[in-house]
């Protein structure tokens, strides 16, 4: 199989799907991967290493599509890249296709094999291929929601953790998964009042147990939530519903209830995103604001930290792209119940039911196409 890595053109986006250690167990199992040149450089690898490797360097992103069965990405495929689509191939990146109408027309348009990191489920229902860039981004939004709680940031000239004899922030987190958990760790450290809120009640029990009591744990509901965010100085919002829209938790008239130069985090922005205000924005222009209440809500976040986001990332992906260069799609399907749930389009149908739902098409079982 020929396997082609691409150079990301998303708004700042750095990161890359293969690392020159894939490259070389793809090519000693005896598969070919074509390498865009510089596609690695943003991550601190330069084309020589991949060379070394046993990739073939190509010079612009024509030739990897164009002759490619497989494409290696790590962000969805933009508008300029619409043309390099093509029936029969196996595209395997983050999609999060939900909010994204366009995109998944284009996919069933020319039948592009689509699997997306993102729906990728094992067994024990854990999502493999969404927890390390979760992880980077759930650390993140805490560094992120400090920088602009800076009052020459736009924020209110809130320290997150206070000093002796001022209170900290009060710092609350929707969702008690993973970007939760890892944004109550970093809130937590820095010495900020942490809330987190989760309609799981075990999940609670859990995290309560974890922070040994010293986050205040709050079972989800609208009453609840509109509170905490009265009180807010930074709101993380974290929550998930895998490959379909997020909820949105945050309603627009309850701006007016928050503090004037509060901060609102949406890592939840790649799937529409849980804030009735959320849009996405990118790193080149990222905040915005609605009455007087600072937005951030780019969808690629973990970008900004593209060396450890791609090795935390292709640690993850890689059994699965050998998997898939060793049996093809349609073995890899049958013998994966987490591929097969990855597969998010298919020879022109989309096969993954959340998305199908949230656009309010037709979607087809990918067991009667195989």
């Amino acid at each position: 199989m020929i396997i082609g890595v691409p150079t990301e053109v998303k708004d700042h986006e750095s990161r890359v799907g293969l690392v020159p250690s894939g490259v070389t167990a793809l090519v000693e199992a005896g598969h070919t991967v074509l390498v865009q040149a510089g596609a690695g450089v943003g991550s601190s690898i330069p084309d020589a290493a991949y060379i070394a490797s046993g990739a073939s360097i190509a010079p612009d992103a024509a030739s990897v599509w164009k002759s490619a069965h497989m494409v290696i990405k790590v962000k969805e495929p933009q508008p300029s890249e619409y043309a390099h689509l093509h029936p029969g191939l196996t595209l395997f990146t983050y999609l999060h296709l939900a909010p994204l109408p366009e995109l998944t027309a284009k996919l069933v348009e020319t039948k592009v094999n689509s699997v997306a990191y993102e729906t990728i489920r094992e067994r024990d229902g854990s999502l493999p291929l969404l927890i390390p860039m979760s992880e980077v981004a759930g650390r993140m939004s805490v560094q992120i929601g400090a920088q602009y709680l800076e009052r020459p940031n736009g924020g209110r000239g809130i320290l997150l953790g206070g000093v002796p004899g001022v209170a900290p922030a009060n710092v609350v987190i929707l969702g008690g998964g993973i970007v939760g958990l890892n944004a109550a760790k970093m809130a937590f450290g820095l010495g900020a009042h942490v809330t987190i809120i989760d309609r799981n009640l075990d999940r609670l029990r859990q995290l309560d147990d974890i922070f040994n009591s010293n986050v205040t744990t709050l079972a989800s509901n609208t009453w609840t939530i509109h509170e905490a965010v009265k009180l807010a100085d930074l709101v993380i919002g974290g929550v998930l519903i895998p490959g379909a829209s997020a909820p949105r938790l945050i309603r627009r008239d309850w701006l007016k209830d928050m503090r004037a130069g509060s901060v609102l985090v949406d890592v939840a922005i790649d799937q529409g995103g849980c804030f009735e205000t959320s849009r996405a924005t990118t790193h080149t222009d990222p905040i915005y604001f609605v009455d007087d209440v600072l937005h951030y809500c780019v969808s690629n976040m973990p970008a900004a930290v593209p060396h450890t986001s791609t090795l935390a990332l292709t640690n993850a992906t890689f059994p699965y792209v050998l998997s898939l260069a060793k049996k093809g799609l349609v073995q890899a399907c049958i013998d994966s119940p987490a591929i097969y749930e990855g597969v998010n389009t298919y020879q022109g149908r989309i096969t993954y039911a959340a998305v199908a739902e949230s656009q309010g098409l037709e979607h087809s079982e990918l067991k009667t196409l195989l």
